[in-house]
């Protein structure tokens, strides 16, 4: 039997660089009360103001919330009409208070099915904030995995097209560099609330290597204490990223 299997070593992975959850349980949250769906919605956006503070306080680094999937728009006109008035209401409210704590504020999706108030609230949020160096918030808006790899392929055949780049010279790092999160790390800790257990087209590529962390929890009973259980959770997980539970006992004895 080898040390790894004899002394299981306890790992501590520290804080994750970059959280990405999946906001889901609003509307159940509200019809559980009895109460229209778009109050749960306003809820939920108020629980959103209390994870970013939690985030900026312990210097997360990225935080990516999935506000609205490319699919939602299936959901009825009058809640998708409800929807975009709150993402509006709340960019309105929040893009200055965001810049006085130092936040970046990023959207990533298909904007141009926005209407052109909307947008225009977005690019401002983003201009203003664009040199901040605290917590990036990355909101997924009209956003799905399947169609952010699309346009990463569109931009690197436009590329060769033009003959800046060879179709050999393709790899992993390029088509990551065309994502709408180029830049940024991969997630570390994503989450869904309202115990729902799949990733639902959301940040396919860049989930490759990330920990999952699954609640029960409607979204806005999402509070930073329940942030905090699934970080705790996430900290002494051994990350193996390919390699044996032995190699990384042995780096990690190796290190102390």
């Amino acid at each position: 039997m080898s040390d790894a299997e004899n002394f299981p070593l306890v790992v501590d992975n520290g804080n994750p660089r970059h959280i990405a959850i999946i906001m889901d349980g609003n509307g159940r949250w509200a019809q559980k009360r009895f109460m229209p769906r778009i109050i749960g919605h306003q809820a939920g956006a108020k629980a959103v103001q209390k994870i970013v503070e939690y985030c900026v306080n312990e210097k997360i680094e990225v935080l990516s919330l999935f506000a609205f999937s490319s699919e939602n728009w299936r959901r009825p006109a009058e809640e998708v009409s409800l929807l975009m008035k709150l993402f509006n209401a709340t960019l309105q409210a929040q893009i200055k208070k965001m810049h006085e704590k130092n936040i970046r504020l990023l959207c990533i999706g298909e904007k141009s099915a926005f209407s052109p108030d909307l947008q225009a609230k977005i690019a401002e949020g983003e201009t203003l904030t664009k040199d901040n160096t605290g917590l990036t918030l990355v909101i997924a808006a009209n956003y799905g995995g399947h169609w952010d790899m699309c346009q990463a392929a569109q931009k690197v055949m436009e590329k060769i097209v033009a003959g800046q780049i060879e179709s050999s010279s393709i790899t992993e790092e390029l088509i990551q560099q065309h994502l709408s999160t180029a830049g940024l790390p991969d997630p570390d800790l994503f989450i869904r609330t309202g115990g729902e257990q799949r990733i639902s087209n959301f940040l396919l590529w860049q989930l490759a290597y990330t920990e999952f962390y699954f609640t029960a929890t409607l979204w806005p009973d999402f509070d930073q204490q329940t942030l905090v259980e699934a970080i705790d959770s996430f900290r002494h997980r051994q990350r193996r990223f390919g390699r044996t539970g032995e190699q990384i006992f042995n780096q990690a004895k190796s290190s102390l």
